[in-house]
């Protein structure tokens, strides 16, 4: 999400389960509030371990994100969480931590924590007090209880750590840290990576830092391990474009309009690479080069970091997206190429010419071949909703 501030939040969780669990009893959920530029993050680490701890975590997780979606009051809702969540019929408690991370449209932040390790905050690569404050709760079994909270406005290069506890207590009870890795032991650790590696994107330092915790237990994680890393940046921006525009009047208007777009470039369509290479005078190589047996290989047009098929290649990305997740290998064909730049991307902005191509309207043809404008927005909704990007789709 791109910020007044010109801020893009690169946001990613790494988790590792308990060794033998199949299920992992930290929950983490996120959430952008469109209508009001909001982005919600909450981090859940349930008692125990397993699918126990896994629904502690959940319910925990789902009433945290879904009372601040609501601006309720933080004691308010803290309280509701605790009463709501079952009790444990051996300790006869009910517990569950949380962080919930509320970031608005002018970078401003918010945090609230309940027994999670305290978030570390990183102002370039430098430590960051934001100013804590403690709010202690005063009714029935949770008196007593302790919520802390705080509030500080994002710059760019800023870094927000958020954890459970199975970061700060890894390697607890042994030679080298009989009391844990702690929360100092941490924040030394990223201090560390930032300062020698100080534009490392958020899912490269969440992974170090939860691979370091599973070193500490020997490679076999005594407890659930969550990091999460929002990095305030400078938003990278790539433009898709796919399809002519409906009136060839509109052409040079519609090639002068991506010769001035700033950032990355995509072309979906023999056709819509003809019209740009017309119209700008662009030099054009086809491709021979066969990676993907399903597409046609990849072209080049001078300026432009991709250029490929249209409705076959675009309807491949929207599947891998759909089937995308921390496990999926990218391999070197045009549409693993298109999603890997997609992915690497923040702010994208889809230019949708909407010449119709009969040959997409052949009812004889694979469903598969939806028109244009419907594939583009299922990729666009996935970058949204999956993927946290910003994307517009403009139509000409």
């Amino acid at each position: 999400m791109e910020q007044e501030n010109n801020f893009f939040l690169d946001i990613y969780c790494q988790q590792n389960n308990h060794v033998g669990e199949l299920i992992c009893g930290d929950v983490y959920l996120t959430k952008r509030v469109k209508e009001e530029e909001r982005t919600i993050i909450v981090l859940s680490d349930g008692m125990g371990s397993g699918v126990k701890a896994n629904v502690l975590a959940t319910l925990t997780a789902s009433m945290a994100l879904n009372f601040t979606i609501e601006h309720r009051e933080v004691t308010t809702s803290a309280e509701i969480i605790m009463k709501t969540l079952p009790v444990c019929s051996v300790r006869n408690v009910s517990y569950s931590t949380f962080t919930i991370v509320d970031i608005e449209e002018n970078g401003l932040t918010t945090i609230v924590e309940y027994d999670n390790p305290e978030c570390l905050v990183m102002r370039g690569e430098n430590v960051f007090d934001p100013g804590w404050e403690d709010i202690v709760l005063e009714s029935g079994n949770n008196e007593g209880k302790i919520i802390r909270t705080c509030s500080f406005q994002a710059q760019k290069e800023d870094r927000l750590f958020f954890w459970s506890d199975g970061i700060v207590q890894s390697g607890m009870g042994s030679r080298g840290f009989p009391f844990g890795w702690e929360r100092e032991g941490a924040e030394e650790y990223v201090v560390k990576i930032i300062r020698n590696h100080p534009y490392a994107a958020s899912a490269n330092l969440a992974k170090k830092v939860v691979n370091m915790a599973s070193l500490h237990d020997g490679g076999d994680p005594k407890d659930d391990t969550s990091c999460g890393v929002v990095y305030y940046r400078e938003p990278r921006k790539l433009m898709l474009i796919s399809g002519p525009p409906f009136y060839d009047k509109d052409d040079l208007d519609y090639c002068l309009k991506v010769q001035r777009f700033k950032g990355k470039k995509i072309i979906a369509g023999g056709t819509t690479a003809e019209v740009i290479v017309r119209e700008l005078g662009l030099k054009y190589k086809a491709g021979l080069e066969i990676e993907d047996e399903d597409l046609p290989p990849i072209s080049y047009v001078e300026g432009f970091e991709l250029v490929t098929e249209g409705i076959l290649t675009l309807g491949k990305v929207a599947r891998i997206l759909e089937d995308f997740d921390a496990d999926y290998q990218l391999s070197n064909g045009p549409a693993d190429r298109f999603v890997k730049m997609l992915l690497e991307s923040d702010k994208i902005h889809i230019l949708n010419g909407t010449n119709v191509n009969v040959a997409h309207q052949d009812p004889n043809l694979p469903v598969e071949l939806e028109i244009r404008r419907t594939v583009t927005r299922r990729i666009a909704k996935m970058l949204e909703d999956k993927f946290l990007k910003e994307v517009d789709i403009e139509y000409m």
